[in-house]
């Protein structure tokens, strides 16, 4: 993916109580025009750590989370939408920008489906952080 906002690797990140040290493990093409950049958690083998690059006009998988103790979605940069639906059926929209929700961040639940779209103006940038941390077999891809 040709990404313009490249920057070095994390060294730490601050998941709600505060920073904590990062090291950066890989980066994984999910598909076309998405990117994640992978972390593990210095000192809490409990958690870890994806930041989410999606370029202008693109999205990320349609996925519904299968298992996990905990997921947690957030906006970094740039703008777009971040779409939930609810184990009900109901669905929830959050647009994203750098003037709003700027420290947005959600839970998602097991059942419940998430997507990453980004407007078509700009790139937009997510974290997610998975406890316990990232395996296969986590999220279903619906599209």
């Amino acid at each position: 993916m040709d990404n313009e906002q490249s920057r070095p690797p994390l060294t730490e990140f601050n998941f709600g109580q505060g920073p904590e040290g990062v090291i950066f493990e890989e980066t994984v093409s999910v598909v076309e025009g998405v990117e994640c950049d992978v972390y593990c958690v210095k000192d809490d083998i409990s958690k870890d750590l994806g930041i989410i690059r999606i370029a202008l006009g693109h999205k990320t998988p349609l996925q519904r989370v299968l298992k996990g103790e905990k997921t947690v979605e957030g906006h970094v940069s740039g703008e777009g939408v971040l779409v939930i639906t609810r184990t009900d059926g109901n669905e929830e929209i959050y647009p994203v920008s750098e003037d709003v929700n700027q420290h947005f961040s959600i839970d998602v639940g097991i059942g419940e489906k998430m997507q990453w779209q980004a407007s078509e103006n700009s790139h937009l940038e997510a974290f997610e952080i998975c406890i316990p941390p990232y395996e296969e077999g986590r999220y279903e891809d619906i599209e």
